[in-house]
């Protein structure tokens, strides 16, 4: 009964990204949440209203970052996921995993916008980051070599996910070492980076990204 229930356990990949979409989106919606309106004590003019929202600005930066984030991993693990034949319980397991990094992103979020000039709160930042892409990475390389893909999918296409992946977190891990020079310039290059993505360029040598 326990090795007929392990084969049959996690075989609906339909079922895994309707859950990913759920907490996704969750979590894509918590972020705001860390976006406070100014206090009314105090603000009686434009000047004063307009300078308090200026103070928020570097929360509505880290809130763009990390919507950012979310929104490319989700695109990726996806991308992954439409490429799957079938699922198991080891490649479920995974993206549960990956799921749970997911759930930490506004809590890393939330830690970056309140010490943001500080280098700890930004290197958290960047291992929930990490943690994404590693996971997503192993249910990837877990389900080529289980089988568990689609036939028509190729080693180039396989080689082509994986490489997309390596690059994005290279380009995290320099954003975020950054944070030795400043974390503002650490912030820049990661926006920079996202904006890559989210854009993805045709042609020059960033369509290799």
């Amino acid at each position: 009964m326990g090795t007929r229930y392990n084969l049959i356990a996690g075989d609906s990949v339909e079922r895994l990204a309707a859950l990913s979409d759920g907490l996704f989106a969750v979590a894509m919606t918590l972020l705001v949440l860390d976006l406070k309106l100014p206090a009314r004590e105090g603000i009686a003019t434009d000047q004063a209203l307009l300078a308090a929202l200026g103070d928020l600005a570097p929360r509505v930066l880290v809130y763009l970052m990390s919507f950012l984030t979310l929104g490319i991993f989700w695109v990726g693990q996806q991308a992954q996921l439409s490429h799957f034949a079938r699922g198991n319980r080891h490649v479920t397991w995974i993206n549960l995993i990956f799921l749970f990094a997911v759930s930490l992103m506004p809590f890393s979020t939330s830690l970056m916008a309140e010490f943001i000039t500080l280098r700890p709160a930004l290197l958290l930042y960047w291992l929930n980051i990490l943690l994404l892409g590693v996971l997503l990475f192993a249910g990837w390389r877990y389900a080529v070599r289980a089988g568990l893909v689609a036939p028509e999918v190729t080693e180039s296409i396989s080689r082509s996910l994986e490489r997309r992946i390596i690059i994005a977190q290279a380009l995290y891990a320099f954003g975020a070492a950054l944070c030795f020079v400043s974390t503002w310039w650490s912030i820049g290059f990661i926006i920079l980076v996202q904006m890559i993505y989210v854009l993805g360029p045709q042609r020059g040598i960033l369509s290799r990204i």
